[in-house]
């Protein structure tokens, strides 16, 4: 299933589904995205569980507005780590930089002074070599910061400082509040651009009672559980995260667990469980890996990147935010579902020139059922187990659409776990899926140094699959699904694949899959296109072997829909053509009952010799843009991550 595209836009068209993942967490969003909901009663009891939620935690996100007095409610609050020097005992702040905000979304930039903290608001970024001076202190302002490259130097001694230490680390380091964005109604209608200000004292005792209201607070639904080992997982425990909660302040913990708690009590069921579903999402904006993004002035989600980055400065956001001011927060993502809901009862297509096109008589819902009948219009049968559990009835599958893993490229396991080790203290009782103490499985399908899983056991999984769903489906019916790789060895999984389920490949098509400012891939001149397998057990037509021809009109194509293409584009598309002649002139003497390593020893071979024929850098160079060997990316400056 994934993230469920196939899955909606089949119950969309009126298909009875059956869609199954390994991941509790991928089943659980679909289910949700299918299961009918009272809208109206969903809005009104997460307002409730949010004004009881107010009543506990509420005024720990306030804080007297610096040009009038009155109470403002907080956006975010920012953070640096620090650590402790071994020569003097020093607490020295982590700052790679010391910019706030750019002068593109507030009026000026606005830089932290690193002798007093006082926030300065400034014409031009001062720099080491042209500083500025502190309103506050009058001592030299810069935006550049003393830690680089894993080490700072203590501003008293000046010892040296490493702050990464590995399993030497047994606790996550210490922070310090150093800014708080927040937002005056008072002061507003004439005031131009964000509000900032440095912490003062009833800001830090506020955050030290809410520490101390944790402490006293009992049976709070707050998960203990151990960080496991994992490729992803091991940067946490190399900055001593040990376990989960320790990847929140005691603010987020008690806020987190008084709403959790409040959810747990919501007597309608389905509404329960859509408000565990708005909980497990804007989890991703309420913990101490977020950023603070000061370009977009905004908090940045911890999976943006697909991984956990652990920054340097964090940013803390409000629990329950203000309604149309920020994001992230749980009003916001409660808005996010009720307009999610709305389109699943209303389904909508939007043209370039931005216009809304409604589709009478789509619906976006299923009858979840366990076996599917005949005529199957909109059930759903769906399963969190491996897919090759599913018991499927020859010639019964119309066609199967599914977007697999790319080998080693995401964790999802180890990301999810995050979410999962709170959606469970709501679900667990109910639901088998989510007791178990992790999403982890040995039925993922996705390459893991850790686990030692590698290309060939990715490789087998997938055949595996493939083989299962491909002798459930019709005759002449399409076997269709995406892959993204620059890499034509990541493609071998995927010719064994195919030829072991008995199909050939019709054709290989574009398709936009990711945002050129997607920030995992922003910068890096990674391509943001799938190639799109569609193949069938017998094929009446298919595209031929002109890879120019053909590699030239996907370009056109890409570049009418106004994509300017990479080389990163271009290669990904070079291989999904050059994977399709490899599957179509092996498939003739193709033996899917030898071993593993021979049918991939056999593909490899066929590929490499088929990438030689068509001279693969030549032909992108010939097809690529002047200029266009990088994609230009929208400007966005970030915290620095290690």
């Amino acid at each position: 299933m994934g993230g469920g595209t196939p899955v909606f836009e089949a119950n969309r068209l009126g298909f009875g589904v059956v869609a199954t993942d390994v991941n509790p967490m991928a089943y659980w969003v679909v289910r949700q995205s299918l299961s009918p909901l009272d809208i109206s009663a969903f809005v009104a009891t997460a307002e409730k569980v949010a004004s009881h939620v107010e009543v506990t935690i509420g005024k720990f996100y306030q804080t007297e507005c610096v040009r009038c007095g009155s109470l403002a409610p907080i956006k975010y609050f920012l953070w640096v780590k620090t650590e402790k020097c071994s020569g003097c005992g020093t607490d020295v702040d982590l700052f790679p930089g010391y910019l706030l905000a750019e002068a593109v979304r507030h009026p000026k930039h606005v830089v932290a002074c690193a002798s007093c903290g006082n926030l300065n608001e400034l014409k031009t970024q001062p720099t080491l070599s042209k500083p500025a001076k502190c309103t506050g202190c009058g001592n030299n302002l810069h935006v550049e910061g003393p830690a680089r490259k894993q080490f700072v130097s203590c501003p008293k001694c000046s010892t040296r400082i490493r702050f990464i230490n590995g399993e030497r680390r047994t606790a996550p380091p210490e922070h310090r509040m150093w800014a708080i964005e927040y937002h005056c109604p008072t002061c507003r209608p004439k005031h131009i651009g964000r509000f900032f200000k440095k912490p003062d004292h009833k800001d830090l005792s506020l955050f030290s009672e809410a520490s101390d209201l944790l402490s006293r607070t009992q049976r709070l639904p707050i998960p203990e559980d151990p960080i496991p080992k994992g490729d992803e997982t091991d940067r946490l425990h190399r900055w001593g995260y040990r376990c989960y909660r320790d990847m929140f302040n005691q603010r987020q913990l008690l806020g987190l667990g008084v709403l959790l708690r409040t959810i747990q009590r919501v007597s309608n069921t389905e509404i329960r469980y859509a408000l565990l579903t708005v909980f497990s999402d804007f989890m991703r904006y309420q913990n101490m890996l977020c950023r603070y993004d000061t370009y977009a002035l905004k908090c940045q989600d911890v999976f943006s990147v697909h991984g956990f980055p652990v920054g340097l400065v964090q940013c803390e956001n409000s629990i329950l935010g203000i309604p149309r001011i920020g994001s992230g927060a749980f009003r916001h993502f409660v808005e996010k579902y009720r307009r999610a809901k709305e389109y699943c009862e209303k389904p909508f297509e939007t043209q370039h020139n931005r216009t809304v096109v409604s589709i009478p008589g789509e619906r976006i819902c299923a009858e979840f059922v366990d076996t599917l009948t005949e005529a199957g219009e909109r059930q759903a049968m769906l399963s969190a187990a491996p897919a090759t559990q599913i018991l499927l009835r020859p010639n019964s599958l119309d066609g199967v659409f599914t977007d697999p893993p790319y080998f080693a490229n995401v964790q999802y396991a180890e990301l999810m776990d995050f979410c999962y080790v709170w959606l469970r203290k709501g679900l667990s009782e109910n639901w088998p899926a989510f007791r178990a103490e992790s999403t982890r499985s040995k039925w993922e399908l996705t390459g893991n140094v850790t686990l030692g899983r590698d290309l060939a056991n990715f490789t087998e999984g997938l055949s595996q699959i493939f083989q299962h769903y491909s002798a459930a489906l019709k005759t002449d019916a399409p076997f269709v699904f995406t892959y993204h790789h620059n890499d034509p060895e990541a493609y071998i999984p995927v010719v064994v694949a195919i030829l072991d389920a008995c199909l050939d490949c019709s054709a290989t098509l574009p398709a936009v899959a990711e945002m050129s400012a997607s920030i995992h891939i922003l910068g890096t001149g990674s391509s943001v296109l799938d190639t799109v397998f569609v193949c069938r057990h017998t094929l009446k037509q298919k595209q031929g072997k002109d890879i120019e021809g053909l590699l030239s009109k996907d370009a056109e194509m890409m570049r009418c829909a106004s994509v300017r293409l990479t080389r990163g584009d271009l290669r990904c598309l070079l291989a999904g053509h050059l994977a399709r002649l490899t599957i179509n002139s092996l498939r003739s003497n193709w033996d899917s009952a030898l071993p593993i390593a021979a049918k991939m020893a056999a593909a490899r071979q066929a590929v490499m010799q088929i990438q030689r024929d068509y001279r693969n850098e030549s032909l992108i160079t010939k097809l690529l843009e002047p200029g266009a060997s990088a994609r230009k990316p929208e400007k966005t400056v970030l915290a620095a991550t290690v």
